[in-house]
């Protein structure tokens, strides 16, 4: 089921099976790791073992059912919990109920294949996004993860421009400009990528800067011999004249070199701004037409000539960081030709932003956003509901730990007018809460195998412990202090718990060395409760994120908007 096909009543009523749902499970996922021994949560929420909890969430509900006569003994049960004690008493309905209650599992996702073709097939007929400029691996430029998720909603985000008729995007929350500079350079679209601190902002204008002052003496020259060397396959090659400077100046380069191997134009040796055009791999260079050729860039973007380092004497930080740089200075090239532009500002973004006020050739354009943290998220598509120059919206959030709720009972997260969560109308008259602990376990939907490794799950049972220790021998175990990132320092358990009572400024000469490891030896038989308990969190996990996002889904819907989840 498409949900632009849906109607708000039925969204609405898609609302009230998940939440009908969490009302009966939302207590696990609202449990706080830290209180896991001392609140002796296992025994209050689960009353099967740790085997058969990670047993069913581990098959994922592929083990057949026990016959219903072995069954009949059990307690009447709702999504697996006891009627009467609320406890947990079948691990494979709650996982099996939790798979119905995903957005998946209600049917109001669509793959990105078929929104993309859906996109496609309706497009204006200005051409696809493809057959914009010439593609290139984003992993070229940035990490594998960071390249994945820019190359995937970037693809989504232009078909999306297509569709629109648009050709500017504004990026909310660009952070270091990954997702605007590959829209920019691979798609030809114009970006404004808007961020509230100024340090990414200023790194991204700077890298563009020297990119661009670069390309335009370097990728003419190197673009123009590449050319002859192709037609005449000769040793000697007239250099070409060049005849714009960097500052729209007449520079000529005249004369005769040797010819220039296109793989040594490609090379870039330390940085963005650390460009040597020199020719090297030659038997015998020219050193006049290297002086010629220096001598049209710009003092700020020359560096002396470093010594040649072998390819297979290279680090592989070293060849990732040239291929990363070698591929922006070819885009920027290819951008400058096709007239796209990546323009960093900075501000803080709410619901009240004027755009105007930001950008002053503003057209009808795409807003999107990925890992828009916490509120931000809302207020995007606040801001496009508000905004007619929006044409559409697409926005991945992220940290959902940090929206803040309007019902919080303890009325501490909303500290301002307007919150994250509810966004529709139809939870806030039900005055919807998750609890920040029930929204931190919404972003564990992909940590299912980090869960289940030994080094996570040691952090979590130490602090755990750790609070056992607070409570048992001082007073102050509820402070608000907060131990921080000890675990990654300490040596030993032991270690660990010395450096958070410093940390904690508490007086450590209370426990002995041996006092404090009988505590972990203590809990150690027990760290299986906490592995299978946060595998329960993780079942939860993608109920709780889908309410989120049908809250936001019913909220566009209520404006009378169609969207795509």
């Amino acid at each position: 089921m498409k949900p632009s096909s849906c109607s708000l009543t039925e969204i609405q009523q898609q609302i009230d099976e998940v939440i009908r749902f969490l009302s009966i499970t939302l207590n696990i996922a609202n449990a706080h790791t830290v209180e896991f021994y001392t609140h002796d949560v296992w025994k209050r929420f689960v009353a099967v073992s740790p085997e058969d909890v990670l047993s069913a969430v581990g098959s994922g509900n592929d083990q057949q059912r026990e016959p219903q006569h072995r069954r009949s003994e059990q307690p009447s049960t709702t999504f697996g919990f006891c009627n009467d004690t609320k406890r947990l008493v079948d691990t494979q309905e709650l996982v099996q109920a939790a798979k119905e209650h995903s957005l998946p599992g209600l049917g109001l996702c669509m793959s990105r294949e078929n929104l993309l073709q859906g996109l496609r097939d309706t497009r204006s007929e200005s051409g696809t996004p493809e057959e914009t400029v010439a593609a290139f691996e984003p992993d070229e430029f940035m990490t594998s993860k960071k390249s994945h998720e820019v190359q995937s909603m970037s693809e989504v985000v232009a078909c999306l421009a297509q569709h629109c008729g648009v050709n500017q995007v504004i990026d909310v929350g660009s952070g270091k400009g990954y997702l605007s500079s590959f829209l920019s350079l691979q798609y030809a679209l114009r970006v404004y990528g808007i961020d509230s601190s100024s340090t990414n902002t200023h790194g991204a204008q700077e890298r563009n800067r020297k990119l661009k002052k670069f390309s335009k003496a370097y990728q003419k020259h190197t673009k123009a011999a590449r050319t002859q060397a192709e037609a005449t396959h000769s040793p000697q090659e007239e250099l070409i004249e060049k005849k714009t400077g960097l500052n729209g100046d007449e520079d000529v380069l005249s004369g005769n070199g040797p010819r220039i191997r296109s793989q040594e134009e490609e090379r870039v040796l330390t940085s963005s701004s650390d460009i040597n055009p020199a020719v090297e791999g030659h038997s015998e260079q020219n050193p006049e037409t290297d002086e010629l050729f220096l001598s049209a860039l710009s003092v700020d973007v020359i560096q002396p000539a470093s010594p040649r380092v072998p390819p297979s004497q290279l680090s592989a930080e070293e060849r990732e960081r040239r291929k990363r740089e070698n591929l922006e200075r070819k885009a920027q090239s290819r951008a400058d030709s096709t007239g796209a532009v990546f323009s960093p500002l900075t501000s803080y973004v709410t619901a009240e932003t004027e755009l105007r006020d930001l950008i002053n050739e503003l057209e009808d354009a795409v807003m999107v956003g990925l890992h828009t943290c916490g509120d931000l998220a809302p207020s995007t598509l606040r801001m496009f509901v508000a905004k007619p120059e929006l044409a559409a919206v697409c926005s991945v959030g992220c940290c959902y730990h940090l929206l803040s709720e309007e019902f919080d009972p303890a009325g501490q997260e909303c500290l301002q007018s307007v919150c994250g969560f509810p966004l529709s109308q139809y939870l806030r008259d039900q005055s919807c809460f998750c609890g920040r602990n029930a929204r931190m376990s919404a972003c564990l939907a992909l940590e299912r195998v980090a869960l289940g490794q030994g080094i996570q799950m040691e952090s979590l049972f130490y602090r755990a412990v750790l609070h056992v220790i607070l409570r048992d021998h001082y007073s102050s175990y509820k402070s608000e202090k907060r131990v921080g990132n000890v675990y990654s320092k300490a040596k030993s358990f032991v270690d660990y718990v010395r450096r958070a009572l410093r940390r904690l400024e508490l007086d450590e000469s209370k426990l002995s060395d041996s006092d404090i490891q009988d505590y972990h030896n203590t809990y150690r038989v027990r760290m299986d409760e906490m592995h299978a308990f946060n595998m329960l969190k993780v079942t939860l996990a993608p109920c709780i994120e889908g309410l989120i996002l049908l809250d936001r889904l019913c909220y566009l819907k209520e404006q009378g908007l169609v969207v795509e989840q």
